[in-house]
């Protein structure tokens, strides 16, 4: 359960502070250690952990010292971690609550091996997971079918020597830029997101154009074949130029506009994705 500021999720009615932090949750280590092992010092229970496990290995820290909430109200510099990290630490914890934790990890990376082995197993467990938040068949297909063709796209950027996470984010900015007017720094303001992610809230038609821009893109790359970053921003801006002019012309003919503030999942959609947890249980 999360409270109304975000900044904290209880787990087994034992609260765990939260901050977001470089564009990711990072999480309180004591009070996780709190949880998983009931102890009445779990600062100083970590405190032994990171020595025994990390100090003394002289591995790399994997937490951050972030300014939390205490009790007394006033903000301290906490040990923080995000959730990698996390459930690294976890597998430290020599306690019998910890133990589900870990056997789902195993799971988790027993999963992630057969996905490698075999990769319509990933695609499959992905359209279940799409299902399982109420999303309809039709949608997750496009959704799936945009995650391949933004594969394509990315193979096509690292063929040229395009690998920095950061230039991947200018080059897609510039291709949503030319197709929708806006960057998806914008679009998600537009819709009224913060962290969520813009493209599993956007419609129908919102997907289409975004894989048009991108599939665009990708084919002018391996038409012009650019050798220098501006030369990529270019093809980026043709290839989402392309489908900016059907957007124009598909709205010009429907007199409706492709671009909108709605997310894909209207009121009845969201009301059977809140029944679902309950009906589940129902069969259970």
């Amino acid at each position: 359960m999360v409270n109304a500021d975000n900044s904290l999720v209880v787990f087994q009615d034992k609260k765990v502070r939260r901050i977001w932090h470089q564009d990711q949750w990072f999480f309180s280590v004591a009070d996780i250690v709190a949880v998983l092992t009931d102890s009445p010092t779990p600062r100083q229970y970590w405190g032994k952990i990171k020595d025994r496990e990390f100090v003394k290995l002289e591995l790399s820290p994997i937490w951050v010292q972030l300014k939390l909430e205490s009790t007394d109200g006033k903000k301290y510099e906490t040990d923080c971690a995000n959730t990698k990290s996390i459930f690294r630490i976890i597998q430290s914890i020599p306690s019998r609550k910890a133990e589900p934790f870990k056997l789902w990890l195993a799971q988790v990376g027993y999963e992630r091996v057969q996905e490698i082995e075999n990769p319509e197993l990933a695609q499959e467990r992905m359209k279940e997971l799409y299902e399982q938040k109420g999303y309809s068949k039709s949608w997750i297909d496009k959704r799936l079918r945009g995650i391949a063709v933004r594969q394509d796209l990315t193979d096509e950027w690292k063929k040229r020597g395009i690998e920095n996470q950061e230039d991947f984010s200018i080059l897609t900015a510039e291709i949503s830029k030319a197709t929708f007017g806006m960057t998806p720094s914008e679009y998600k303001k537009f819709k009224g997101l913060t962290k969520e992610n813009l493209r599993d809230h956007m419609r129908d038609l919102e997907l289409i154009f975004t894989m048009l821009g991108e599939a665009s893109t990708a084919e002018i790359e391996r038409v012009k074949d650019p050798n220098t970053f501006a030369k990529h921003q270019k093809a980026s801006k043709e290839g989402g130029y392309v489908a900016k002019k059907a957007r124009l012309e598909l709205e010009s003919r429907t007199k409706k506009p492709v671009i909108t503030k709605e997310n894909y999942l209207d009121e009845p959609e969201k009301e059977k994705r809140k029944r679902l947890p309950e009906a589940k249980k129902a069969w259970q």
